[in-house]
């Protein structure tokens, strides 16, 4: 499995192997249940095990501003913060040329259909800082701008904690280009 190694496998596979009959069946029901009651909520994309996930069911949330993630991970990880009070948008993967992975590969369409309305006044693009998530935020962005919507970027810039003299060139590059006044 993705971000297992060889060493927690192996405790994985032992610690499988050591439960009881009813704990195995309990544990691989869990599993069948997972993979046939999750799936992709019909408005963000996000995973969920309802209609709707609980960030669309929620009447509370900012729906003028839609924030655009790679993967529903991405979710969990602004969720954290506390800080976001706008909706989400899922693209399950990102433009990679390179593998074979096109627009029509991720949800797309879906986010230029929840666009259609005047409800929607900005898109934050929150794809991961690589090729791919650049390559898609551009991509999608310039989807976007032509129906009067605003678009932004998350900033990018050295993390809370760390050392200049341990930073890349593109990180510190990054970070003065979106620097901001106090």
């Amino acid at each position: 499995m993705p971000g297992i190694g060889h060493k927690s496998a192996q405790r994985l596979a032992f610690h499988v192997l050591n439960m009881s009959d009813a704990e195995i069946t309990e544990f691989s029901e869990a599993i069948l249940n997972a993979h046939k009651n999750i799936h992709r909520c019909s408005v963000c994309c996000d995973l969920t095990d309802s209609e709707l996930c609980p960030v669309c069911e929620n009447d509370t949330r900012d729906r003028s501003v839609i924030c655009v993630v790679e993967d529903p991970r991405d979710v969990m990880a602004i969720e954290r913060t506390r800080e976001y009070n706008g909706v989400y948008h899922v693209l399950h993967g990102a433009i990679s040329p390179l593998n074979g992975i096109g627009p029509e590969d991720i949800t797309t369409k879906e986010l230029i259909a929840r666009l259609g309305n005047d409800e929607v006044k900005e898109v934050i693009m929150a794809t991961n800082p690589t090729v791919e998530g650049e390559a898609t935020a551009v991509f999608l962005s310039r989807l976007i701008k032509p129906l009067g919507i605003e678009v932004s970027r998350l900033a990018y810039g050295v993390p809370v904690g760390a050392d200049l003299e341990y930073a890349d060139e593109v990180t510190l590059s990054k970070a003065i280009e979106g620097r901001k006044r106090i």
